[in-house]
């Protein structure tokens, strides 16, 4: 069974949207807005791509990554490693041709598949729906967050509200840098 990883940039009250300057939501560039940058808060960053089998998006992050990430060296990594997209409307056409292997899944059931067949982990980024949803259906085995200084009160949030048992995570690995995020690494309790 492969390991599915969700990696996110989360404020401090929950929020994943728009972290890189999207347009269409109000705190939109929130992870570099008024927060210095500080390179070694972003080494997991790089850690992720080394370490990563392949990488898993819902559409909407899809149609956003698909065309900048193939080109910029920063995510060189993920070109050449398979990417899986779990859509319900997405078609082969809408795929880029510039990124290397990717399929499309139907479901969430196709990525609990996925998850089980054998290979190295999975990285889910982005992709704040489907990120809820796999957490919902108990597939996230590992969380990396890089938590923010910040409360944006609205916004796309990383977790469910779903009225669920309760889920115990175990903290592997932490940091503070001194821009003020923090890196928590947890594994889920099973």
């Amino acid at each position: 069974m492969r390991t599915l990883i969700s990696s996110a940039f989360v404020s401090l009250d929950g929020v994943v949207e728009g972290p890189g300057g999207e347009p269409g939501y109000r705190n939109s560039g929130w992870t570099f807005k008024d927060i210095d940058f500080v390179p070694e808060a972003y080494e997991i960053k790089g850690r992720e791509q080394e370490e990563s089998a392949a990488i898993l998006l819902g559409r909407t992050s899809y149609e956003a990554f698909s065309p900048v990430w193939p080109d910029m060296e920063d995510f060189a990594g993920y070109k050449v490693m398979p990417k899986y997209v779990v859509s319900t409307t997405l078609t082969e056409d809408g795929l880029v041709s510039n990124w290397g292997e990717t399929t499309i899944l139907r479901s969430i059931d196709e990525v609990a598949k996925l998850r089980d067949t054998d290979g190295g982990p999975i990285i889910v980024h982005g992709s704040a729906t489907l990120n809820r949803s796999l957490s919902d259906a108990g597939l996230i085995d590992r969380y990396h967050l890089l938590v923010f200084p910040v409360l944006l009160g609205a916004g796309k949030r990383l977790f469910s509200q779903t009225d669920k048992d309760a889920q115990k995570l175990k903290l592997v690995e932490s940091a503070t840098y001194s821009n003020g995020i923090q890196k928590n690494v947890f594994d889920v309790v099973r």
